[in-house]
């Protein structure tokens, strides 16, 4: 489950740097790329569907942290929502990087 969050997450990321163009994007994509390949090689038979909605549930996630880092008025809480996305993108690049 944990790589489905990752590759919801990234996906999120993906999207919110295409839209504001980012030079981390191509590293993003990668990462995505390599997380999917992951997710693949171990969903098991018969769980497509919850892994799918743990994808799409952390993917929203993600985008709502997105969204409010970036167009909110309040700068605390833009902050906090930019440091708690940031976060989590770092615990699943670790995931990628050892």
């Amino acid at each position: 489950m944990q790589f489905a969050a990752c590759t919801g997450r990234f996906s999120a990321l993906m999207e919110h740097q295409w839209l504001l163009p980012h030079p981390e994007l191509d590293q993003t994509t990668r990462r995505r790329a390599a997380m999917i390949a992951l997710l693949e090689a171990v969903v098991p038979e018969g769980r497509g569907r919850e892994v799918l909605a743990r994808r799409i549930e952390a993917k929203h996630a993600q985008a709502v942290l997105l969204a409010r880092a970036t167009f909110n008025d309040d700068p605390q809480d833009a902050h906090w929502a930019a440091t708690r996305a940031e976060t989590e993108i770092a615990n699943c690049a670790a995931l990628l990087t050892g």
